[in-house]
Parts: C-alpha cells; structure tokens; sequence
C-alpha cells in the first residue's frame, strides 16, 4: 500500500540537491579566482630587475651599491622571498654556456659579461611606468653600469590578467543569475504544493508573520545544509587536486579559502531565505480562485 504523503510535507532532497549544485558552482569560480589571483602574484614576485656593476667597482663599492638597494622601497621584502640574489660575471656565464651549450669564454678568450644584481620588486610595483621609473633611478646610482629588466612584459601580464578576470567576473555573475532562479523555481514548485494550507491557515485567522516563519525557518536550514554540503564537496575537490597536481599546493590560500566557505555558507541561507520569503508572499496576496 502507497505511503500517503504527510499534510504540511515538503520536498526537502530536492530542495537541499539543488541549493548544493547551485553553490558549489559558485564556490568553483571562487577558488579559480583566489588561485589565478595566487598564480600572478607568484609570476610578478619572480620578475626581476637586473643591475650590471661597471668592472672597475671595487668589493666594497659593490657592497656600497646593494646597500642602496636593498633602501629602495620598490624591493620586495625578505619576508616574502629573497628579494636581491648577487650573481658574479662566473656564474652568469655558466649560465649562459648552461642554457645554449656554447663555451664563448673559450672562444673569446675572455668573459665579457658583468657582475650584477637581480631585484625582485614588490607587487604593486609591476606596471611598465614604474618599472621604467626603477631602471632609471636604479642606473643613477654610482657604479652602476645599465639596468635591465624583460620590458612590455609586465603589461602583457596585467592585460592578460585583467581578460581572465573579467571572463570570470561574467561567468561567475551569469552563473548566480542563473542559480538564483533555478533555485527560486524550485522552492516555487514546493510552496506551490502548500497553497492550501497556506490558505486553510490564512481563514482561521493565522496573521502572514505566523504562516512564514515556519517556511522560512526551514529555507534557511535548507540554505544551510546546501552550503555546507557545497563546502565540503569544495574542501575534498581542492584536497584532490593538490594532491594529484604538482605544484598545485603552491598556489593555495587556505585563509581565503575558509573566507570563501563562509560565503557559501551565508549565501546559501540567504538564497533560501530569500527565495521561500519571496513565493511565500506572492501565496499569501493571492486570490481564492487563483489557487486553482
């Protein structure tokens, strides 16, 4: 015998299933964002500045002018990373000979190249202007003999950059539209099944705070299970990755990420509280004959 359907029942799994879908896409484009966010930064950090030292400097003129650099408040810190490497005429032509397997000190019977300096500067620094400004306040300084650095690069990176976020921005808007919806139709479809009861209460004279505090309370522990269930599929599908994607632990910013959980987790509840509190009130305004 068919189990009869509670009077008052509601479409609770349905609900639940399609608030955790809606949120865990969100929270995907959220994590996208925080790591691609993570991923230029890392990229900026490594860009450096090269200072040639003029041959003629002495130990103590090369300690001179690191001394005057590491002052420069363009430097990134040291906190972050090592923000000035020295590199001797040497090693840059081991480098060299490293990198295109050709021995040119044999063949020129000297080294040409210069000891130098390679800077990192800070984040908020990586624009062409300012980097144009660090070469020529960095080649004013005594015994400097040319600065370097790979130019248009820093605004190829930052063009790029704002194209991915604005391609995410817009996914993300359009997704949360389309989630709002999908999620308002389906508590929709849910009250729709409660309007005569709704009504039965209205005409004994329950007053409409009365009739929506019950539905409501429950869109919000709806919204609330959504989130977390969201939450904890985020968690294992980040775990996963790193595990399996090297490098991939680099770029996680797990305060940002806990940040990014709270948020699904209230946007959860206030989509289900939104949306109950919403079809509720058209219900409540609606005609006796308009419920058929």
């Amino acid at each position: 015998m068919p189990k009869k359907k509670k009077i008052g029942s509601y479409p609770n799994t349905m609900i639940v299933i399609s608030l955790t879908a809606a949120l865990f896409l969100i929270g995907f484009c959220g994590l996208l964002v925080i790591q691609s966010k993570k991923l230029v930064s890392i990229i900026r950090q490594n860009v450096e500045v090269r200072v040639f030292v003029d041959k003629s400097v002495t130990k103590a003129g090369q300690d001179s002018i690191l001394s005057i650099i590491q002052a420069k408040p363009f430097v990134l810190s040291s906190a972050e990373a090592q923000p000035i490497t020295y590199v001797s005429k040497e090693d840059a032509a081991k480098e060299f000979i490293q990198g295109t397997k050709e021995d040119f000190v044999n063949f020129l019977g000297e080294n040409p190249l210069r000891d130098s300096y390679r800077v990192k500067v800070r984040e908020e620094y990586f624009e062409e202007v300012k980097l144009a400004q660090i070469k020529k306040e960095l080649e004013q300084i005594t015994g400097v003999y040319e600065v370097v650095y790979q130019e248009n690069l820093a605004d190829n990176i930052n063009k790029n950059v704002t194209k991915i976020y604005i391609v995410l921005a817009s996914f993300a808007v359009i997704m949360l539209i389309i989630i709002v919806l999908l999620v308002n139709n389906t508590i929709k479809l849910a009250i729709y099944s409660q309007r005569f009861l709704i009504r039965s209460m209205q005409l004994v004279g329950a007053t409409n705070g009365f009739i929506q505090k019950p539905y409501v309370m429950r869109g919000a522990i709806q919204g609330l299970v959504g989130g977390i269930l969201a939450a904890a599929l985020l968690v294992v599908l980040q775990q996963v990755a790193v595990r399996n994607v090297e490098g991939l632990a680099l770029l996680q910013e797990y305060e940002k990420i806990g940040i990014l959980i709270g948020i699904v987790v209230i946007l959860g509840i206030s989509i289900g509280i939104a949306s109950t509190y919403q079809s509720l009130a058209r219900y409540l305004r609606m005609a006796l004959d308009d419920l058929y």
